[in-house]
C-alpha cells in the first residue's frame, strides 16, 4: 500500500534533516582540517577562506602516523584472524561432539564473554607482565585473542545451520576431522568469517582502552593512540587534533564501505538457512 504523498514529503524532511544532524559533527572535523587555528576559533563552522593542506602535511612529516599505521594493522590483522581460527575451531569441535565436558566449556565460554573487560584489566595486565609482553604489539595480539569468544558464539550459531549431510558423505569417504574442517565447513561458513572480520577488525583498529592500558613507548602506538597523544596538557592545536583524527578514520571508512554488502549478506544468509 502506498503512502500518500504528503507522508513521503514529511518523512523524507525528517530522515534528510536527521542526517544533517548526525553528519553535522563530521562536517565540523572535516572543515576545521583545513583552517588555522586563529580562523578555526573565529569562524568554527564557515567553510575555509584558502583552503590549505598544512595540516595534513604537519600531520604526516615526523612519520609517527605511518608508524601507527603500520603497527595497528600488524595487530588488527593477526589478531582477527587468530580469533576467527580459533573461533571456528572452537564451534566445530563443540557441535560435531556434544558431551558434558563441551556443555561445561560452552558455560565457561558464556560466563567470559558477559563479564566486562575493564574489570578483569587489573588481572590482565599483571599476567602480561609476567608474560613479559607488556609495551610489546605482540602482547596486545594476545590481550585481543579474547575475542575469540565473541567469534565463538558468533560462527556457531551459523554453523549450526550447515547440511550436515556433506560432511558426513566426507567422513564416509575417509576425510579426517581437520580435512572436513578445513576443506568442506570453512568454505560454507565463509559468509559468517567476513561479517565476524570486519565486526572485529573494526573493534581492534578502533580499540582505545586496551592499548592505554597496555602501551607505553611512542614505537609502539596504535593510530588511536596517535590521536590520543596530539591533545596536549596545556594548549592543544586543535585543527592538527582533528587532521589526525580524520586521517586515523579514513582506513575504517573505507573498508567498512567496501564490506557493508558482504556484512549484510552474511547476517542475512544465517537468518535465511535458520
Amino acid at each position: 500500500m502506498k503512502r500518500p504523498g504528503w507522508r513521503r514529503a514529511v518523512l523524507s524532511v525528517l530522515m534528510i534533516a536527521l542526517a544533517l544532524l548526525i553528519g553535522s559533527p563530521l562536517y565540523y572535523v572535516l572543515v576545521n582540517t583545513f583552517k588555522s587555528l586563529g580562523e578555526m576559533t573565529l569562524s568554527p563552522l564557515a567553510l575555509p577562506s584558502h583552503w590549505s593542506l598544512d595540516n595534513y602535511a604537519k600531520a604526516l612529516a615526523d612519520g609517527s602516523m605511518a608508524r601507527s599505521f603500520a603497527n595497528t594493522f600488524y595487530v588488527t590483522a593477526i589478531a582477527v584472524v587468530l580469533q576467527l581460527l580459533i573461533g571456528s575451531m572452537a564451534s566445530y569441535a563443540m557441535i560435531m561432539r556434544s558431551s558434558r565436558l563441551n556443555r561445561a566449556l560452552a558455560n565457561l565460554f558464556l560466563v567470559g564473554f558477559v563479564i566486562p573487560t575493564q574489570s578483569t584489566l587489573i588481572p590482565l595486565y599483571l599476567t602480561m607482565v609476567n608474560l613479559r609482553v607488556v609495551d610489546t604489539l605482540n602482547g596486545l595480539i594476545l590481550m585481543y585473542m579474547g575475542g575469540s569468544v565473541f567469534s565463538y558464539f558468533l560462527i556457531q550459531g551459523y554453523m549450526r545451520t550447515l547440511p550436515f549431510d556433506i560432511i558426513e558423505a566426507a567422513r564416509v569417504d575417509g576425510a579426517g576431522s581437520f580435512q572436513t574442517f578445513w576443506h568442506i565447513v570453512l568454505p560454507l561458513i565463509k559468509p559468517i568469517l567476513i561479517t565476524v572480520g570486519v565486526f572485529q577488525g573494526m573493534f581492534v583498529w578502533n580499540d582505545f582502552l586496551v592499548p592505554n592500558v597496555m602501551v607505553s613507548s611512542k614505537e609502539n602506538r596504535t593510530v588511536v593512540l596517535q590521536v590520543y597523544a596530539a591533545v596536549g596538557q596545556f594548549t592543544t592545536d586543535w585543527p592538527l587534533f582533528m587532521t589526525i583524527t580524520v586521517i586515523a578514520l579514513v582506513p575504517m571508512v573505507v573498508f567498512f564501505v567496501l564490506m557493508q554488502k558482504r556484512i549484510v549478506s552474511g547476517l542475512l544468509a544465517g537468518s535465511i538457512k535458520g
